[in-house]
């Protein structure tokens, strides 16, 4: 097809059009029989080759697409995700600032994340395919050249049969010229006939070579060239999803390491929640203490005793590791509920007993590195005032008023904040040794 704007002469355009003529004819014999056609096995298998990898690029370049843009539609969905978050967190609460930043690193993190996929998967792709049109298309002109030298072979064998033809009749003149022509001029003739034959002969034999030459040309080109592009197919593969493993991998670790540090933003707004709630009981608490004195002072009568106050609800059991804060509260909302027992029974008027009668029924505190009747290495001992059930096989399962020997851990790189080791006093008691230790929550305790 002539280029838009190059001037085609009327000689030019007669001549492809004879071409096209030419070929089809060629065609049309091959296909009934009647020219034989040049094949090529070796070059046909590298057509089948070259089918088959441009089949397999180009689906491979629209998945590669497909998948940059579920890329992209995840960024979109995870970006209105942390936005949500960025706008419904209180500025009072813990990380806010941080919380923030990760909103901002995440989104960049996304953003460079399908740049590179773009950049080193999807365009490279897009380049290795880019030579295909132009290979195909002098495959197509070798298939025209090839129809043309058929065609001019097919021609010049032609020819040479006609001249035989035309030999044969030179050598027996018709009766009709031999009559006609003069002796002389019989010759001529004769001369003429063969000069004629030997042109079309010499014309044939001239486009013969010429479309056998250009065919030959092209076809030595592509068998270079094609087996060449057919092993390069290889080293794209390995490049293409090398770079989008290690694009993956290096995504997959940084965004890991940011929904960490969000997952450790959010257990510590969970530990601040849990901390206000804490102080919140223990403000609680001291109003009852004031209560129930101003109550004493007026003469009212309080029926308690030490053995019927009230126990604090069972404390939550930190999570190991858990932090100091937690703690910490707990031993504070205990020492206030024991304030409150000893407050009312001193002021309570009903209780007629003395003060040592009294001191007798409250057990008495003591430090466990005085206490002469612990076994060696215990620590001191602790009573138990609510029930824990172990979830683990190191831990152990107690009830409220079971009294437990505390241990050092052998390695204390081991212990976790909020969490004591050892051993019930029942089963020493039976077995005389510290075997069956275990660890329990601190909070759940009380140190006697």
């Amino acid at each position: 097809m002539a280029e838009i704007g190059k001037v085609v002469s009327p000689g030019k355009l007669a001549s492809n059009m004879q071409k096209r003529i030419t070929r089809a004819q060629e065609k049309v014999m091959q296909k009934l029989g009647k020219a034989d056609e040049t094949k090529d096995m070796a070059f046909e298998e590298v057509v089948a080759n070259f089918n088959k990898q441009l089949a397999d690029g180009t689906k491979l370049q629209r998945d590669l697409k497909a998948y940059l843009v579920a890329v992209n539609t995840m960024h979109e969905c995870s970006k209105r995700l942390h936005d949500c978050l960025a706008d419904i967190y209180d500025p009072e609460w813990f990380g806010k600032e941080e919380v923030d930043s990760l909103v901002e690193d995440t989104d960049i993190l996304w953003q460079d994340f399908h740049q590179k996929l773009a950049d080193n998967a999807v365009i490279s792709m897009d380049t290795y395919l880019a030579q295909f049109p132009d290979i195909k298309a002098r495959m197509a002109k070798r298939e025209r050249k090839l129809v043309d030298f058929d065609s001019a072979r097919h021609h010049f064998a032609s020819i040479q049969k006609a001249k035989k033809k035309d030999e044969a009749k030179i050598a027996k003149p018709l009766a009709l010229v031999e009559k006609a022509a003069p002796v002389w001029a019989q010759g001529i003739i004769t001369a003429h006939q063969i000069a004629q034959t030997n042109l079309s002969r010499n014309q044939a034999e001239e486009d013969l070579g010429r479309a056998q030459k250009v065919f030959e040309e092209i076809n030595y080109e592509l068998q270079e060239e094609l087996p060449t592009l057919w092993n390069s197919r290889v080293g794209l593969y390995v490049n293409t999803f090398q770079s989008v493993a290690g694009l993956e991998e290096k995504f997959h670790r940084d965004m890991s390491k940011l929904n960490q540090n969000l997952s450790d933003i959010m257990t510590k707004l969970d530990e601040q929640r849990q901390a206000k709630k804490g102080v919140k009981a223990a403000s609680i608490g001291t109003s009852e203490v004031a209560t129930n004195h101003n109550l004493s002072e007026s003469g009212t009568d309080i029926n308690t005793s030490p053995s019927e106050s009230r126990e604090a609800p069972p404390a939550p059991r930190p999570p190991r590791p858990t932090s100091c804060q937690e703690v910490k509260l707990d031993n504070v909302t205990i020492v206030l509920e024991e304030t409150v027992v000893a407050d009312i029974n001193i002021t309570t008027p009903s209780q007629e007993a003395s003060w040592d009668s009294w001191e007798n029924e409250v057990p008495t505190v003591t430090n466990g590195s005085s206490d002469a009747e612990l076994p060696p290495s215990v620590l001191y001992k602790v009573k138990v005032m609510h029930d824990y059930g172990a979830t683990d096989k190191d831990e152990l399962d107690l009830k409220a008023g079971d009294i437990v020997y505390v241990i050092p851990f052998p390695n204390p790189d081991e212990q976790d904040d909020g969490w004591l080791m050892g051993v019930k006093e029942s089963h020493w008691l039976q077995n005389k040794n510290l075997l069956a230790k275990g660890v329990f929550p601190e909070n759940f305790t009380q140190k006697v």
